[in-house]
């Protein structure tokens, strides 16, 4: 179900443009508009979870695919060997912003992150 306040439910449906990397009917992989690393790509459930809070065992296949995917989308971005960064934030002390699960893929020699 989509809120209809929400950025990355908009972006899903395709009334927001992105860089779009990866959909299927489970979840959704766009480039991040405001990139900490050179490779920044956010993953995210189609359907409008808030955080990690909201899962449940009805959401065992998105949260499996959340990371099944990950493989895939690092080969094609050619940081599979090299090495990535995976963040999922929940809640305001999490520093998550966007109200919808998601999950950070950074990779790349400039990443500016605080967790080393």
């Amino acid at each position: 179900m989509a809120n209809q306040d929400c950025v990355f439910c908009k972006i899903v449906a395709g009334e927001l443009p992105s860089n779009q990397v990866y959909q299927d009917d489970l979840v959704t992989a766009f480039r991040d508009n405001h990139p900490l690393a050179p490779t920044h790509i956010l993953i995210v459930p189609n359907e409008h979870l808030i955080n990690a809070n909201d899962l449940n065992r009805d959401h065992a296949d998105v949260a499996a695919r959340m990371l099944t995917i990950i493989p895939e989308i690092a080969k094609k971005e050619g940081v599979a060997e090299s090495g990535y960064r995976l963040i999922m934030n929940a809640g305001p002390d999490g520093n998550q912003v966007v109200m919808h699960m998601h999950m950070h893929l950074l990779a790349g020699h400039r990443m500016r992150h605080p967790m080393g």
